[in-house]
């Protein structure tokens, strides 16, 4: 049922001619330009900070133009999962997230006030499971996010960290320590 409402959404609004030999790929076009807009019109909102009917409108207005116009081709989005239970582990990871930045804060302002200055700084080798190249690209920002530790460089499955007290040098111990947490909720966003 839901595969026959995109398909008439995409064929009545974006004039996709939507067979089940290029289903695919006319869904995927459709799932970029979908998202991109969503992204965009909350961006505007975020940055307008109105819920005025005329700011709405032309938000809609500016987010269809420049979804339509970015990502007819793009492929950004194609990873993203768009299950209930995606958007879900989307707010759980954020909640994550701002709890492990306030974890990060705290202790590299507890490193900066201490007068002996406790650090151990060193670059570590982290290894994640994630396939998708956007979840690795949010792991990795995730990571620089958050004080106290700065991705370096991605390289296939490895991530390569900057870490301001190396709890641990083996890869296992450090991938519990920093991605472990992060990583979980992402393979479900991402799969």
């Amino acid at each position: 049922m839901l595969n026959f409402v995109v398909t008439k959404i995409a064929r009545h609004l974006f004039g996709l001619n939507i067979n089940r030999f290029n289903y695919n790929n006319s869904f995927m076009k459709f799932k970029n330009i979908f998202v991109a807009f969503l992204v965009i019109l909350l961006g505007w909102m975020l940055l307008t900070w109105s819920l005025e009917l005329q700011s709405i409108l032309l938000g809609v207005g500016i987010s269809a133009v420049l979804s339509l116009l970015l990502c007819g081709s793009c492929t950004l989005f194609n990873e993203i999962n768009l299950t209930p239970k995606a958007f879900a582990y989307s707010f759980w990871y954020l909640i994550v997230f701002l709890i492990e930045l306030v974890k990060a804060n705290i202790d590299v302002t507890r490193r900066v006030l201490s007068p002996s200055m406790p650090i151990n700084p060193g670059i570590v080798k982290v290894e994640t499971t994630l396939k998708s190249k956007l979840a690795r690209l949010i792991l990795a920002n995730s990571i620089t996010l958050t004080p106290g530790t700065f991705t370096i460089e991605i390289n296939d499955d490895a991530l390569y960290v900057h870490w301001i007290d190396v709890e641990s040098d083996d890869v296992e111990g450090a991938t519990k320590a920093i991605v472990s947490k992060f990583e979980k909720l992402l393979e479900v966003m991402y799969g």
